[in-house]
């Protein structure tokens, strides 16, 4: 603001010293133009004309021969040429000149053309009028004292006023930020007040309200994980422990030791698989679930699947079935460590998740359609609760039955690959999990940033007369 209104003093001075030089040089062009007349009409003292109107102080002039002498003057420049012989010789046309004259105490403005003496032969001479440059001195000197006091003046008074409208127009934003400051996490689902306005400050508060959805829904996923992980872990903890305390608590023998390591060892397992879901679910949360997709023989991956947990199946009075509908030497193009991820969590969970009637007989199928490849796993036991099947799949949670973090594991990994999970209940009885898994990478799995997290929304079931869910549960019944 100092600058501009320096800048406008500046302009404003300059443009009122020249609109003074110019009303000066009109006056003295006038002047001359009467004394040329009367030249013209050969009068007498020429350079009379007008001067009892006019201060002589004010207005005066003298004709010069081109030698520099005096052939006419008025009388308050009579003591000398007002202009050097040098500088007469040189006037051939109407020229402006600004300089100090003799008799005279302010500068002067002078107007000096060339004109022809009157007389029977012609002779040539030069007209200089002039007029003292005071006036113009003080107008300015005035101009330059009011910029001078009444600058500041104005600068202050734009400043204040400016600030009074910054602190308005700023006032909303100060609200947002204390109600902003005032957010934590005892209250996470508080938001900022939308101003009415319909400007960028409501767009801004709009923008932190959805900033601020999303890192709650990122806190209640970081819970939940906490949540889940720790039940998780808790029971192959425990359930070691007991071992080892009914190991040590007296003598035992070979056998009985041996059957107690084996448990033990089979909790370890379950504890190191654990240990590997939760790097995937770490890895995930970084943004960013890596696929290294190769040829997969899905017969095999089936087969090696179902050995790995045949013995914990016959030890729960349960058997395990593979049953492909494709050729048995049928590939896709996927990751073959995450996809033996879904199905050992699918199998665990089958195996745990079952109910007091135990999981009977459990099925694992695949089928390869159109660039998709449906996984599907099946058991006899009670099935999903009917929430997670009908409408909106509920929050996984360790206390329901759910599977717990295991579902949770196969939905990223279904995400990563750019499918989706079902889940369904047979009529006859027992749980669906359908894994569909594009053998294509999607183009936006380059870089895919897989949002599932503990808790993550699985699909339900499609409609009977649909592809994906139920296509295993027909291949179901024809096994």
């Amino acid at each position: 603001m100092a600058v501009v209104l320096t800048a406008l003093g500046a302009f404003l001075y300059i443009r009122m010293g020249t609109e003074l030089t110019r009303a000066v040089d009109l006056d003295l062009r006038a002047r001359a133009a009467a004394t040329v007349s009367s030249l013209t009409q050969r009068e007498r003292a020429p350079l009379d004309a007008g001067r009892g109107l006019i201060d002589p102080d004010e207005s005066f002039g003298q004709i010069l021969t081109p030698g520099g002498d005096v052939v006419e003057t008025t009388p308050a420049v009579a003591t000398a040429p007002m202009l050097p012989p040098t500088t007469v010789r040189t006037v051939t046309k109407p020229v402006f000149l600004s300089r100090h004259v003799v008799g005279i105490d302010d500068p002067a403005r002078l107007l000096a053309l060339p004109v022809r003496l009157p007389g029977t032969v012609a002779q040539t001479a030069v007209l200089v009028v002039g007029a003292p440059l005071g006036d113009r001195a003080e107008a300015l000197d005035r101009l330059l004292l009011l910029l001078l006091i009444g600058g500041p003046l104005a600068l202050a008074a734009s400043s204040y006023v400016g600030w009074l409208l910054a602190g308005a127009a700023l006032r909303p934003v100060e609200r947002i930020r204390r109600e902003a400051a005032a957010i934590s996490e005892a209250e996470p689902g508080r938001r900022l007040t939308v101003p009415p306005t319909g400007d960028e400050l409501a767009r801004l508060a709009h923008t932190l309200n959805a900033m601020l959805a999303r890192l709650q829904e990122a806190l209640e996923r970081e819970h939940r994980f906490v949540d889940t992980a720790g039940h998780e872990l808790r029971t192959p903890l425990t359930l070691l422990r007991a071992e080892l305390e009914l190991a040590m608590a007296r003598p035992r023998d070979r056998c009985e030791l041996e059957a107690a390591l084996r448990s033990a060892a089979a909790e370890t397992d379950r504890l190191v698989g654990l240990a590997e879901d939760l790097l995937v679910l770490a890895r995930t949360r970084q943004g960013r679930l890596p696929l290294r997709r190769e040829p997969v023989s899905l017969p095999r991956l089936l087969t090696d699947a179902a050995e790995a947990f045949r013995a914990r199946a016959t030890a729960a009075g349960s058997t395990i079935t593979v049953e492909c509908a494709s050729s048995r030497e049928a590939t896709a193009h996927l990751d073959p460590v995450r996809l033996r991820q879904v199905l050992y969590n699918l199998l665990d969970n089958a195996l745990r998740h079952s109910g007091p009637s135990g999981p009977g007989r459990i099925t694992l199928g695949a089928e390869h359609v159109d660039g998709v490849v449906h996984v599907c796993v099946q058991d006899e036991g009670q099935g999903f609760p009917s929430a997670m099947v009908a409408g909106p799949p509920p929050t996984p949670r360790p206390e329901a039955a759910s599977g717990g973090l295991g579902l949770a594991i196969v939905g990223m990994i279904a995400a990563a690959h750019g499918g989706r999970v079902s889940l369904a209940n047979q009529p006859s009885g027992g749980a669906l999990v359908t894994v569909s898994l594009p053998t294509a990478a999607p183009q936006r799995a380059v870089a895919q940033r897989p949002r599932a997290a503990v808790g993550s929304r699985i699909e339900p079931a499609e409609p009977a007369d649909e592809r994906g869910a139920h296509r295993c549960g027909e291949g179901r019944r024809r096994w």
